[in-house]
């Protein structure tokens, strides 16, 4: 007796084929939104980096400050130890993180607003003028842009409690 193997019918493999079709219909749209996800990742990481700051300068009782950068179009920003009156980016460096490139979606920076393009905090992790200083900072905030997307990341005076939202679009100035 021969054992007999079934295989699969033509009305099986276009039902396959459909549902295939149909799915990727649904997904290729999506992988459009990838750039978008990548400047989204940007600003994520750097709200994680400015609250990793904040937190060990209260927690090692040391300041920290972020150097903001957008040179040859290079967006970055150096984090470093604020040791007395000094913030050396070169001494003190504890992280360097570029953002543009792909890997977050060509963002740049568009507007810096903190005195010399500096963040810092004090030892109880609030934001402050200058490093060794005890004058409360401004609020503050950094635009950041890419795959036709704006945020702008805010640092509040006092609290440094920090909040993104998107950025006031600006209108000419119509000539008179």
């Amino acid at each position: 007796m021969r054992a007999r193997t079934r295989g699969y019918t033509l009305v099986e493999m276009l039902i396959v084929i459909t549902i295939l079709g149909i799915a990727a219909a649904m997904a290729i749209p999506s992988f459009g939104s990838v750039g978008v996800l990548r400047v989204q990742g940007a600003v994520r990481t750097i709200v994680a980096d400015i609250t990793v700051a904040q937190s060990d300068a209260v927690a090692l009782q040391k300041g920290r400050g972020i150097v903001f950068a957008n040179n040859n179009n290079d967006p970055r920003y150096t984090i470093a130890e604020v040791n007395g009156n000094q913030l050396d980016t070169e001494l003190d460096r504890l992280t360097v993180r570029h953002i543009g490139g792909d890997e977050y979606g060509n963002t740049t920076i568009t507007a810096i607003n903190f005195p010399n393009n500096t963040l810092v905090f004090d030892e109880l992790g609030g934001p402050v003028d200058a490093p060794g200083s005890s004058t409360p900072s401004a609020a503050g905030y950094i635009d950041i842009t890419g795959s036709n997307q704006s945020y702008r990341i805010n640092v509040d005076a006092y609290t440094g409690r920090v909040q993104v939202t998107i950025p006031p679009v600006q209108q000419p100035v119509p000539n008179p």
